[in-house]
């Protein structure tokens, strides 16, 4: 692998025994610019960014997508992998090249049944991480529709 698998946050001080367990489990890809996959495709694989960054879309039924956040270096996307999702809730796209390492969601969850510790680990970092990112598009979602509210004069009669 040529990214430092430790050096990702998400991975910071897991014993040499879990990372032995789980890194095999990952594979390298590059995510060129454009769309990684779209709201609404099969959901196979979670991903960690280790360079660039990827928008998360979110395509309301009756409007147009929006971003929702941007996954930096460290971040992760594609959550509906391991859910019971078998379909991405949002779409994640490129704006230039960028790297990543990804896990298929369905030998995330094996993992998490063979090694019940690694995976309790697990779980409660990824969904620490996920947490965080639903208050950060809160936020971005609450500015996007701040812009659409604006004080109208009152017309005369």
């Amino acid at each position: 692998m040529d990214v430092a698998f430790e050096n990702l946050p998400f991975f910071d001080g897991l014993s040499k025994k879990t990372l032995k367990i789980i890194k095999p489990l990952f594979e390298s890809c590059i995510c060129h610019e454009g769309t990684i996959f779209e709201q609404g495709d099969p959901a196979i694989h979670l991903y960690f960014v280790t360079k660039g960054g990827v928008d998360i879309l979110y395509k309301p039924y009756d409007a147009p997508a929006i971003t929702i956040t941007e996954v930096k270096k460290g971040g992760i996307f594609g959550w509906s992998a391991i859910s019971d999702n078998t379909l991405y809730t949002s779409g994640a796209k490129c704006r230039v090249k960028c790297q990543a390492m990804r896990i298929q969601g369905s030998t995330l969850r094996k993992l998490c049944i063979q090694y019940p510790q690694t995976g309790e680990i697990l779980l409660d970092r990824l969904a620490e991480s996920v947490s965080t990112r639903w208050q950060d598009a809160h936020s971005q979602v609450r500015d996007i529709l701040a812009q659409g509210i604006s004080p109208r004069k009152e017309s005369e009669s």
